[in-house]
């Protein structure tokens, strides 16, 4: 009988997460235990974190589109 195999998130990765992906992380997981279920109130709750995007400046849903697309790639 064969197992069933799953992959472990962490198994995929490349390379280790930097402080920033850490903190994006936790700012996306807390808003998601909070019951945030759409792109708009993720945004936001991302700005009221304190952590912008990376180009310094507020969140938008464009740019967090762009930022997790890149994320993507780079693990």
């Amino acid at each position: 009988m064969q197992q069933d195999r799953y992959l472990q998130p962490h198994q995929a990765r490349q390379r280790p997460a930097t402080t920033y992906e850490d903190l994006l992380g936790d700012a996306i997981e807390r808003a998601f235990a909070d019951g945030v279920q759409d792109l708009a109130t993720l945004v936001e709750r991302l700005n009221d974190s304190g952590l912008s995007a990376p180009s310094g400046r507020a969140w938008t849903e464009d740019n967090y589109r762009e930022e997790m697309g890149k994320l993507a790639q780079a693990n």
